[in-house]
């Protein structure tokens, strides 16, 4: 192994040589290798940001929730209109379902001593359906619930708007709607974006306060809920969504919005337009392997005396092969490390100008896997295209090569 290293070694220098001696025509022959690499892990970068992006903006929604509402496209949206009834009934029905509550808001007027701001008041129970850490305080309780307490957890942006100069408000009171409520907790900074994605109100009280204050009989157009077991929440959803369907006898449809389908369907679409730039970079990698055979044919046709003199003062078949099949490694490897570099630099772009922005959070490259592909790429090439010229190489007769004019 070390004697044929130190053969083939100095094939190394000449190969460059010819290949600078000739840089447009290289450049131009690898350029499909560098589009179909850099198109191909580039699309694998913003694949794994997006799977970022969705987790940070769907980071506040917990696994075990999903909401129910009427879909869109039916005849009368109205009369698919549920009630808070139905919705509690669920819970006795359906063992999976441990909360089961209006989703929503209504807008108010805020008020915190001489601070004043129109919020999103909105229903939660004890076990919530964001998973949001607290700045301050505690989230509602069971006891909350039961007795239709007069409290409320801010979020952060009702923190700041109400109070601006900080501090821990815990204890302090708002009002609205002629109501005083006591704060008992307030949220910290969501972990998102800049793309408001929200479950909730600004002001959460308990679902049995929100109910006697502001629903009573009113109809409603969404639901949340709640499971214990999350691997059947699928199961749940179609459960839940045939009983809704019963109770107005058929006439309206449903459906319901989890953070596993969404993400489900995110990746699916991901995995569609991963394999379409696939095959993209499969035609450059084609395109780019001709390219690469082609331009070797002509540099054994060119140097068809050159291999006779060399042949002609001793040298062997193996080592005129070695020769030419570096040249086709070399092409194949700074080509797959150029579109590396380049997939690596857009790619991360991509993800921390757009997608971190959007979702805030900050996605791990793909590094090993991205190296993997490029070195794949170039072992293609090079074994593919650019072992047949090689090997005519090898086999030209030194006789006939010498009398090649």
């Amino acid at each position: 192994m070390l004697a044929f290293a130190r053969q083939v070694g100095p094939f190394f220098g000449e190969a460059f040589a010819v290949l600078a001696g000739n840089r447009t025509r290289s450049f131009l022959t690898i350029l499909g290798l560098i589009i179909g690499v850099a198109a191909v892990i580039a699309i694998q970068i913003l694949g794994r940001g997006m799977s970022g992006a969705v987790s940070g903006v769907l980071g506040s929604l917990n696994d075990q929730s999903f909401f129910l509402f009427p879909t869109a496209r039916q005849a009368d949206i109205v009369k698919a209109s549920i009630t808070y009834k139905d919705i509690e009934r669920t819970k006795s029905l359906f063992p999976n379902i441990v909360v089961a509550i209006p989703a929503g808001s209504v807008e108010r007027l805020v008020n915190a001593g001489h601070r004043r701001a129109r919020l999103g008041i909105s229903a939660d129970s004890d076990i919530s359906f964001a998973s949001v850490p607290l700045a301050f305080g505690r989230n509602l309780s069971r006891e909350d619930v039961t007795t239709s307490a007069h409290v409320c957890v801010l979020t952060n942006n009702a923190y700041t708007r109400l109070f601006p100069d900080g501090g821990d408000p815990v204890g302090d009171s708002v009002r609205f709607a002629d109501r005083r409520y006591v704060i008992v907790g307030v949220q910290g900074v969501p972990t998102q974006g800049i793309v408001p994605v929200t479950f909730g109100g600004d002001v959460s009280i308990p679902y049995t306060t929100y109910q006697l204050e502001y629903l009573r009989s009113r109809p409603l157009f969404a639901a949340r809920f709640v499971v214990a077991d999350a691997s059947k929440i699928s199961e749940t959803e179609t459960d839940v969504i045939e009983y809704f369907k019963t109770i107005k006898a058929g006439r309206s449809d449903y459906q319901t919005f989890d953070r596993k389908s969404f993400s489900s369907s995110v990746d699916g679409i991901f995995a569609a337009l991963t394999l379409v730039i696939a095959l993209i970079g499969a035609v450059s990698l084609l395109v780019a392997g001709i390219g690469i055979m082609n331009i070797m044919l002509v540099s054994v046709t060119e140097r068809t005396r050159e291999i006779g003199v060399r042949k002609a003062i001793g040298a062997t078949s193996l080592q005129v092969l070695a020769q030419f099949f570096i040249e086709a490694l070399l092409l194949s490897l700074v080509g797959c490390g150029i579109g590396l570099i380049f997939g690596l630099i857009v790619g991360y772009l991509v993800d921390r100008f757009a997608l971190v922005a959007i979702s805030g959070v900050v996605p791990a490259i793909p590094w090993l896997q991205s190296v993997a592909i490029a070195v794949g790429f170039a072992t293609i090439v090079t074994l593919v295209f650019g072992t047949y010229p090689a090997f005519r190489a090898a086999r030209l007769d030194p006789i006939e090569a010498l009398r090649y004019e």
